[in-house]
């Protein structure tokens, strides 16, 4: 047994705040519920993602979350926004979708350069294309789930100025609570685990982090240190044809669909 599952999440809009599940259903799709939904920037004609922070960091300060009629976005101080009001918190035209568009993508600045310029930089950017390892008509950036442990938050923390790390700044859907120091995921690339007595996932990659854990997410301040001691003591290769790159939690795929809950425990499948 590598642990237990301490805490899940789901992103009903891609990179607005998401909200924690007491259990949830795992499907090829990853989380029900999670990223159903993004926003839609009607200039470029690309999927809105606070990794470019210089136009979009503002959608951390909303939370998603599917309403009776389809998604409903609460703005600063909970009131609820349409593509209007999304769209004067932005500065930018925006139409919320439940589909990517054709040859949907995203821009990803480049996180060393805005840890060095700053979130108003114009900075380089990588142009991220969906469905690399998740279903199609899916809004994930690469693989439908993603795995985080409390070893490595407790790291991160050992290694930065403040005496803990908050995981809602990488935006894990499954939390496991590992014993001991150090950043166990990387291990587990290329093998299987198994949530409880269902869910079995595989994973397949460690993962990159973008600027986003460095944002203010909601009422939590601007925090550079969750980027930083990444990228100073973290670095892993990743994803095939780049170099090593400030990694926390691994992606994975679903292998066997099923019900995952706290408690449960994970093993090497």
């Amino acid at each position: 047994m590598v642990g237990t599952v301490a805490q899940l999440w789901r992103y009903p809009i891609k990179s607005m705040l998401g909200e924690q599940v007491s259990e949830a259903e795992v499907t090829e799709r990853g989380l029900a519920g999670d990223r159903r939904w993004a926003i839609v920037d009607q200039v470029t004609g690309k999927i809105a993602s606070a990794k470019t922070p210089r136009l979009w960091r503002a959608l951390l300060t909303c939370r998603g979350t599917a309403g009776p009629d389809g998604a409903l976005i609460l703005g600063p101080g909970g009131r609820p926004l349409d593509d209007a009001g999304l769209a004067e918190l932005v500065g930018r035209p925006v139409r919320l979708a439940d589909t990517p568009p054709p040859g949907a993508s995203l821009d990803r600045s480049k996180p060393d350069q805005v840890l060095a310029q700053g979130l108003d930089a114009e900075v380089d950017a990588d142009v991220v294309h969906f469905g690399s390892a998740a279903p199609a008509g899916t809004f994930f950036d690469f693989a439908p789930i993603h795995v985080l442990t409390t070893s490595t938050l407790r790291s991160v923390a050992a290694l930065s100025p403040r005496t803990a790390i908050e995981v809602e700044r990488y935006r894990p859907n499954l939390v496991v609570d590992t014993p001991g120091p150090g950043f166990p995921e990387h291990a587990w690339v290329g093998g299987d685990l198994r949530f409880g007595d269902e869910v079995v996932l595989r994973v397949i990659a460690s993962t990159p982090r973008c600027a986003i854990p460095t944002l203010a997410h909601g009422e939590l301040p601007r925090d550079i240190s969750a980027l930083r001691v990444l990228a100073g003591h973290n670095r892993v290769p990743a994803l095939p044809g780049r170099d090593p790159e400030p990694c926390a939690g691994v992606y994975a795929q679903v292998v066997v669909p099923g019900w995952v809950r706290p408690g449960d425990h994970v093993v090497v499948a």
